[in-house]
């Protein structure tokens, strides 16, 4: 424990706090790949709800906009916000159709207008448009 204590008293008193920053510091996200990773995330929180509405003690109907809906978005969002660009830009265009079929589908099949797991989607959709719309700007990652 001595050796310890004089080694780290023998160093000068800024080096232990830089190499702490320069070990946790990670290099800043590009605009882009923010809004990518806000839409996977509200993908995955829209994607887990409609889930557990499909699995509750009084479930939805199992249509096919629900099961899309529980399915696809997430994994499209996320291929789109950790991939590289030349396989992020298909991924985008296919979540973003992926959403709106989904969405439009759970509105037209539900009679009832209080029960939309569709909806929820829509965050992630505006995420999902808004990261797109970057990524045909920058070039490769």
């Amino acid at each position: 424990m001595t050796t310890q204590s004089a080694s780290i008293a023998a160093q000068p008193a800024g080096t232990t706090a830089q190499s702490a920053t320069a070990i946790s510091a990670r290099p800043p996200r590009s605009v882009t790949q923010r809004w990518l990773f806000a839409a996977f995330l509200l993908a995955g929180a829209a994607q887990l709800i409609t889930i557990s509405a499909l699995l509750s003690a009084d479930p939805l109907g199992a249509s096919w906009s629900a099961l899309l809906l529980a399915i696809a978005p997430v994994l499209l969002a996320a291929i789109a916000a950790f991939a590289p660009v030349a396989m992020a830009r298909p991924a985008v265009v296919l979540a973003v159709i992926a959403v709106i079929v989904g969405v439009i589908g759970s509105l037209v099949s539900w009679q009832s207008w209080t029960s939309h797991p569709g909806v929820l989607f829509i965050p992630a959709l505006v995420a999902l448009v808004a990261g797109g719309l970057r990524l045909w700007r920058v070039g490769p990652r």
